[in-house]
């Protein structure tokens, strides 16, 4: 793990003082968000996390490193250079050993923040089953690799363009814990409320804290725990299903398949809206930063 992972120096100082550390993707500064958005989301975020008292941790992959936490350069190359590619588990090795650099996905960046020591993890929205998996298989690697990591991931909910009943079903299946935050609604990204509920509901940061612990006590810790939280102003309803089905309909028509899928409809979304997306896509994060640095506090 030393040769292939860097920490970055505040970082490591943190883990070995064993202070709260955030972990953070960074498929939103490359594939998620456009330019220069990316990079001032990106930094906002990592401001949030130190404000609140914990230390930021934002993971990729440069020219074969897999760096966690990091330094501005480096941020500033994950946003702007068009080398960059998107890495889940599987494709980690590969891009080592080839010198190649990678966004990591949810997936990715769960596995790497996890060997690490990192075990808090803040993001947008949560892949799962995508629509229409009954015939394709296709299922987002988030979930098996949450079925087999000590990671709390705190996100709002399932990104809305896939299948949400069917994810909800697999992350019961696959054991994973799953919370609402002050909801007892499962939310749609985009949408507090994704029309399905959560059978559980936490109010406060204290409250995960002591569910993280009580994890440990009860053996669960092999599997991951996911924090529901709602964004504040959602888009509305009816025009958020009008662009998800010409985006589906746009998806479909130009043969776009596999992990291609998120980040085309999320483009479809911010262009569509005219920005609306964009602005709610950038203020999910930033919410969630939020709430997984207070977590990582009263961990403490």
């Amino acid at each position: 793990m030393e040769k292939a992972i860097k920490l970055s120096a505040e970082v490591a100082n943190a883990l070995k003082a064993r202070k709260p550390v955030v972990a953070l993707e960074s498929t939103i500064i490359s594939h998620g968000l456009p330019r220069p958005s990316n990079l001032e989301v990106a930094r906002e975020c990592e401001r949030i996390i130190r404000d609140a008292g914990a230390v930021p941790a934002t993971i990729a992959l440069l020219d074969g490193k897999i760096l966690v936490g990091l330094e501005r350069s480096e941020l500033e190359a994950i946003a702007n250079r068009d080398d960059i590619s998107k890495a889940s588990i599987r494709d980690l090795p590969i891009i080592v050993a080839q010198g190649k650099s990678a966004a990591t996905t949810v997936a990715a960046t769960a596995h790497i923040a996890a060997l690490a020591g990192i075990h808090i993890f803040a993001t947008g929205g949560l892949g799962g089953v995508h629509r229409g998996a009954n015939e394709s298989f296709d299922e987002s690697a988030d979930l098996t690799a949450l079925a087999n990591v000590d990671m709390t991931m705190i996100c709002a909910g399932v990104k809305s363009i896939l299948d949400v009943p069917a994810t909800l079903e697999r992350l019961e299946t696959l054991a994973i814990s799953l919370v609402g935050y002050k909801t007892t609604a499962f939310p749609g990204f985009y949408l507090t409320d994704s029309g399905y509920t959560i059978e559980h509901r936490v109010d406060s940061p204290e409250e995960i804290a002591a569910i993280i612990k009580a994890r440990a006590e009860v053996g669960t810790l092999s599997k991951a725990l996911v924090v529901a939280n709602p964004v504040v102003k959602e888009m509305n309803k009816a025009l958020h299903d009008e662009i998800l089905k010409s985006g589906l309909e746009k998806a479909d028509k130009q043969g776009v398949v596999g992990k291609a899928v998120t980040p085309f409809l999320l483009e479809h979304f911010h262009t569509t809206s005219k920005g609306e997306s964009l602005a709610i896509n950038s203020e999910i994060i930033k919410a969630n930063c939020l709430l997984g640095a207070q977590i990582a506090v009263a961990l403490q």
